[in-house]
């Protein structure tokens, strides 16, 4: 077995076992704490750019299976305490770590990930290194940052998703670096979606004439994406629309709010968030480093939802301009389904009932 080294922009350095594909990787180191799907955290675009740390001890117990890919893997790295060398699944494809080599994500494992958990929480997310052995200087390490995310994962051109049965309404969905389930949630109720790429005008999306719009999850920070935002300012009041997590904070930042970037974010199947309007707590699957300001929204949006652990923004009603967006995934898998039926209301606005996904 290979030696690997995680090395932290702080210069502490963890050995290890290297798992996954050869080579040297940076990347800005985050955590995880689902206790399952480590497959769909592989393939969540929003990850790009980032170490992905799984604070869960065993990972790859059930394999690899590609019908639960949320799309292209876009990790910089990967980190397990231990990793399954032979997992024991009937839907198993391969093992993870002939997934991370045929993708040409480096890992290590055999490192404390409880320790570093606890470190990234008191000091905050930072930059990291896998290597095969500790570099002299940590400037190119200290200086990396998540730029241009959002054109790297995003779709290249426009393609269509027919709905499954009859098909009831026409959405565009706003690829960000969109989950598949987005897509299933949406085509499951009738929708009809055409995907169109992230910098796509305001003008060419209302051509189609859709009833209505999807914005999607997605990477990095969210005020980088300034094209982006400009479109949604042209775009919200014009058609209903319901953003997730990136496309959340860019309908914030389009309506003149602002964004933070969080400790450490939100990452995980276990995080609670209650609604202002019904007092309901519910159990979400959330993915983010960054967080609307609810006050900088006053007057303009109405927060709905607010993470019951840290009181941030998870979620904002725009009265008067049929719009709602929320922080977290009601389209999680794996993941809770307890906020799925924001599906329907979305088909509410567009002039229909919506039913459960099967």
């Amino acid at each position: 077995m290979e030696k690997a080294y995680l090395v932290l922009s702080n210069g502490m350095t963890f050995p290890g076992t290297r798992i996954g594909a050869a080579g040297d990787a940076v990347g800005e180191l985050v955590f995880t704490t689902g206790m399952v799907g480590y497959l769909e955290t592989l393939t969540d675009p929003s990850y790009a750019g980032q170490i992905v740390l799984q604070t869960f001890p065993l990972i790859g117990n059930y394999g690899v299976i590609e019908e639960d890919f949320e799309g292209a893997c876009a990790v910089r790295g990967y980190v397990v305490r231990e990793l399954c060398e032979k997992p024991s699944n009937f839907r198993s494809q391969s093992d993870l770590d002939t997934f991370l080599k045929a993708r040409g994500v480096p890992g290590i494992c055999g490192v404390d990930t409880r320790q570093l958990t606890r470190i990234i929480r008191e000091e905050g997310v930072m930059n990291a290194m896998i290597c095969a052995a500790p570099p002299e200087s940590l400037d190119a390490v200290r200086a990396y940052a998540v730029t241009g995310a959002v054109a790297q994962v995003s779709c290249r051109a426009p393609y269509t998703v027919p709905a499954r049965g009859e098909r009831r309404f026409s959405v565009v969905l706003v690829d960000y670096g969109a989950k598949r389930n987005i897509l299933r949630s949406l085509t499951s109720r009738g929708c009809e979606v055409t995907v169109v790429p992230q910098h796509t005008a305001a003008a060419d999306i209302l051509a189609l004439r859709p009833d209505g719009v999807m914005l999607s999850n997605g990477p990095g920070d969210p005020a980088e994406n300034t094209a982006c935002i400009a479109q949604l300012r042209a775009l919200v009041g014009r058609v209903p629309i319901f953003g997730i997590c990136l496309g959340h904070q860019l309908a914030a930042l389009a309506m003149g709010g602002e964004t933070v970037k969080l400790k450490y974010g939100h990452r995980g199947a276990n995080q609670p968030v209650r609604d202002l309007e019904t007092g309901r707590t519910y159990i979400t699957s959330q993915n983010h480093g960054y967080a609307v300001v609810s006050e900088s929204l006053r007057g303009v949006g109405r927060v709905r939802f607010v993470n019951a652990n840290d009181g941030t923004c998870e979620g904002v009603d725009y009265p008067g301009r049929q719009c709602f967006t929320v922080q977290f995934h009601p389209e999680a898998c794996s993941g809770p389904r307890d906020t799925n039926p924001l599906f329907d209301r979305f088909l509410n606005m567009m002039g229909g009932v919506g039913h459960a996904e099967g």
